[in-house]
């Protein structure tokens, strides 16, 4: 498996709408409801690959073969009093290869990033009580507190989401 930074997203965006939507009908609150078929989400991907290739999106994507089996961004926040931050967003993988550790895989490399780009507090949202929930407990991250009823599931239920940061300074 190989994780590498994407600045160019033409050509990928069909295995990035297969990984999104795998996320969605898994029932991931990532932004979409259901149904959300891989052609939706490869142009919601186009969507934003000015983003990429401007570098105010910072995309890895993880490979396996020529498969892509995940994915995660740093959105860079531009403002003058806000340059020291981004948001890790996105952190996706596909159901098929979860549990074998690619999703710590990738945070370590966009923290990584991160501190190269000069940001040293990092925050994050997730949907609380979810297994990404635990995993960003689980490596570190500090839980700053919950929104009820923040985001909708794919399903259209309401869900709490909890928010999170990680001091990269120390």
């Amino acid at each position: 498996m190989v994780i590498e930074q994407v600045r160019l997203v033409a050509g990928l965006t069909d295995g990035l709408g297969l990984l999104l939507a795998d996320a969605v009908e898994g029932g991931a609150s990532v932004g979409f409801v259901a149904p959300f078929p891989a052609r939706e989400a490869a142009a919601w991907w186009q969507s934003i690959a000015t983003d990429i290739e401007t570098g105010s999106v910072i995309l890895l994507v993880a490979r396996e073969a020529d498969r892509i089996v995940g994915t995660v961004q740093l959105r860079l926040a531009p403002l003058p009093n806000a340059r020291h931050r981004a948001e890790v967003a996105k952190l996706l993988v596909h159901r098929d290869v979860r549990r074998r550790g690619i999703a710590r895989m990738l945070l370590a490399a966009i923290e990584r990033i991160a501190r190269r780009e000069g940001r040293t507090l990092l925050v994050l949202d997730t949907i609380s009580g979810s297994e990404a929930d635990h995993l960003y407990r689980t490596l570190g991250w500090t839980a700053v507190g919950s929104v009820p009823n923040y985001a909708a599931m794919p399903d259209g239920a309401l869900a709490a989401t909890t928010y999170f940061y990680r001091d990269l300074s120390g």
